[in-house]
């Protein structure tokens, strides 16, 4: 059994960043240090969200940006590196 290190999570509602349009986000193998980094107050999604802009080096704003239906599909794709 191999271990996945990334996934790329492909997004149906593309967005624009610096001008570019991005189509799809890698999301990285989470670690602790990247779950203890997002601890830092806020409700439970803006934890979620500061986690998600780490493990795809966006920021929180990027993340918060994505159309609903995308950022589900990057919610299964953190949640499949758990199971």
């Amino acid at each position: 059994m191999t271990l996945e290190h990334t996934k790329t999570i492909s997004l149906q509602f593309p967005i624009t960043i610096n001008s570019v349009e991005v189509r799809s986000l890698i999301l990285r193998r989470p670690k602790v240090r990247d779950q203890l980094a997002a601890q830092s107050g806020g409700s439970e999604m803006e934890r979620e969200i500061r986690l998600f802009a780490n493990l795809t080096e966006q920021t929180p704003e990027v993340i918060q940006d994505l159309d609903l239906k995308d950022y589900q599909a990057l919610q299964e794709g953190f949640a499949g590196f758990l199971s």
